[in-house]
């Protein structure tokens, strides 16, 4: 079908906020698609450059409820099952990923869907030292294929992008470490494959009924070992050529720790991923090229393009943008006897000479390579010390220098509420006992100067929770005091008056940010009107 024709039905996307889900959808909005985009948090989708495109439509569903996904699979003719359960904090990943499979096989039969195309792991069954991830995504295949809704699989090995998990523990090992000490999967072949051209399959399928019921082995045109991809990197990067050593004693947990340390990618994630590692992930069947003919890009050209991505601030999607947007309740003031406890505050605020959108560029531009403009050494301490813990450290950085969307990463917080010239909420995602949350907000003022507030709000867990407060007190308070000075310093503002520190109200307080598409029990499906 040629691009930008008007298509008559409804493509539904489950893990729109995923990796691969986040680069669909626009693709296919552009060719002229009715796209409903599915994941557990709509207003992240909302936040997207596109979602408010005419024809996007957004529903708030989990996939291991049916309730929800059975309405917002309603009205659906093709679906594509982008989902994985694979997340830090998922405890079984292989029993979610089961149940959240059968969900979707048995609604789309209900549902009287035509089609789902549905991407998984690349791996041969047989293979003994098959880890549980990739035996896991095949298994998720077959589940889809049970049911009577035909099914197109495609299995891929590495995904060479951009923000890819993959392609970012590769980034991080190479660019760190002149001198590599590696386990034997090093030697092992691979078939990488450009994310360019996982979705360019992923589009053409749709167009292309003989792939309809069907999988397909894709992979680019280079088999290598992965020590000849971190060479290639090294060079595409600019770098001294790697010295690469393996050796035996290198289990796939010292791996993953190992990855832990050296990279943003958190060990619960490393671990699975390492493990896949040891197994040969080579197409068998290159059907698929004949099908959908295109000019795929080498390991070279795809590290080439993802680097340039990178240099020019313009990561579409990144690994760590999947999973649920629920700030918790406790996130309002006072006593939360729902929440276990009460709230524990150090707020300071400071009176600028200047309007909200001057004040706003400094605050929004906060972490990542421009750091926390105030005692980075200790900042950098606490990531170090929480990556030792298990944490996911200061290292994850920031998507973009300049813009902040909800869900977003951004150090070792996550982005809740952007709210243009008024409102910047983080979500504490280290190691702590307890949560901990920290907004900076920006109120004009009746004689046209602003104030600029930071609240620092910490839920303790138990009595560490508290000993672990009061005695850093002393210590956040002068932190939190410097960094709001430096902030109002950079503006560029005069500064009328503080930072000092208050005590915040009751009547003050904010209520806990709850996106419109979460406040009912319908998930939102009908179009979003007016291009952002």
């Amino acid at each position: 079908m040629p691009e930008h024709a008007d298509h008559p039905y409804t493509v539904a996307v489950l893990g729109a906020t995923g990796y691969i889900g986040g680069r669909l959808v626009p693709r296919l909005l552009e060719r002229g698609y009715r796209v409903r985009a599915i994941a557990r948090s709509a207003y992240k989708l909302q936040c997207r450059p596109w979602g408010q495109h005419k024809n996007l439509e957004i529903a708030a569903a989990d996939v291991l409820d049916r309730s929800s996904l059975k309405k917002a699979l309603t009205g659906v003719r093709v679906a594509y099952y982008l989902v994985h359960s694979m997340q830090p904090d998922q405890s079984d990943f292989a029993e979610a990923d089961r149940s959240a499979a059968q969900n979707m096989a048995e609604l789309a039969e209900e549902l009287g869907l035509e089609r789902i195309l549905y991407l998984g792991g690349l791996g041969n069954e047989a293979d003994p030292e098959l880890s549980h991830h990739l035996r896991s995504r095949i298994e998720t295949g077959h589940i889809l294929k049970r049911g009577r809704v035909p099914v197109t699989c495609f299995r891929a090995a590495m995904i060479l992008g951009s923000g890819s998990a993959s392609f970012e523990i590769m980034r991080y090992l190479v660019d760190r470490l002149p001198i590599m000490l590696t386990p034997s999967w090093v030697r092992t072949l691979s078939q990488p494959i450009a994310v360019r051209d996982v979705l360019g399959y992923l589009e053409g399928a749709l167009e292309c009924p003989e792939t309809t019921g069907q999988t397909y082995d894709i992979g680019g045109p280079d088999v290598l070992s992965y020590e000849e991809i971190f060479h290639i990197y090294a060079k595409e990067a600019g770098l001294h050529k790697r010295l690469i050593i393996p050796v035996p004693f290198f289990s796939p947990t010292l791996s993953s720790l190992w990855i832990h340390i050296i990279t943003p990618v958190p060990a619960s994630l490393a671990r699975p991923l390492a493990k896949g590692l040891r197994s040969t992930v080579v197409c068998e069947d290159n059907r698929i090229r004949e099908l959908l003919p295109r000019q795929l890009l080498t390991v070279q050209q795809a590290i080439h393009f993802a680097l340039e991505r990178i240099r020019q601030h313009r990561v579409e999607s990144c690994w760590m943008d999947a999973g649920e947007l629920q700030p918790p309740e406790w996130i309002s003031c006072g006593d939360a006897h729902y929440a276990g406890g009460t709230i524990l505050e150090s707020n300071h605020r400071v009176r600028l000479a200047c309007a909200p959108e001057n004040v706003w560029k400094t605050v929004k531009s906060i972490g990542g390579e421009r750091g926390w403009y105030y005692g980075e050494f200790l900042w950098k301490l606490r990531g170090i010390a929480d990556r030792l813990i298990g944490g996911v450290g200061l290292r994850r950085g920031r998507r973009d220098p300049e813009e902040l969307l909800p869900g977003d990463v951004l150090d070792f917080w996550r982005v809740t509420v952007v709210e243009e010239n008024s409102r910047l909420q983080l979500l504490a995602e280290m190691k702590l006992p307890g949560e901990a949350m920290l907004q900076f907000s920006i109120t004009p003022q009746i004689d046209g100067n602003t104030e600029l507030s930071q609240i620092a709000r910490f839920l303790p867990r138990g009595l560490w929770g508290m000993i672990y407060w009061y005695s850093l007190y002393p210590l956040h308070g002068w932190l939190f005091s410097g960094m709001l000075g430096k902030i109002a310093e950079l503006t560029g503002c005069e500064i009328l008056s503080g930072p000092e520190s208050f005590t915040q109200s009751a009547s003050m307080c904010t209520l806990p940010f709850v996106p419109e598409t979460q406040q009912h029990e319908q998930p939102q499906t009908q179009p979003l009107k007016g291009e952002r």
